[in-house]
């Protein structure tokens, strides 16, 4: 389980890093005031990041449960825990409706 947590963790840093890079080079790359070697350079750095890089390619997990199946994109939690949370009144303006 550990060893999820911090492989998690390590994966979503690189990703955040790399999504960074991607958005200057894509910036420099689409930008037609420059010359046409810097957008090349920038091109090729971009090709060379790989798919590795995006966002696609990670798997959300829960940040408490390391459980795969998150059931909203807004929020980093199963619905086991966030429905914990909301119960136990630590997520503010939230609570459990019942019919």
């Amino acid at each position: 389980m550990k060893k999820l947590i911090i492989k998690d963790k390590q994966l979503r840093s690189k990703i955040k890093n790399n999504e960074k890079k991607c958005f200057v080079l894509k910036t420099i790359f689409q930008n037609s005031n420059l010359f046409s070697l810097p957008r090349w350079n920038a091109y090729s750095q971009l090709k060379k990041l790989g798919k590795v890089s995006s966002k696609v390619s990670i798997t959300y997990r829960c940040v408490y449960t390391i459980n795969r199946k998150r059931f909203n994109k807004f929020t980093p939690f199963s619905r086991q825990v966030f429905l914990k949370l909301i119960r136990s009144g630590k997520l503010s303006g939230l609570r459990k409706s019942s019919w």
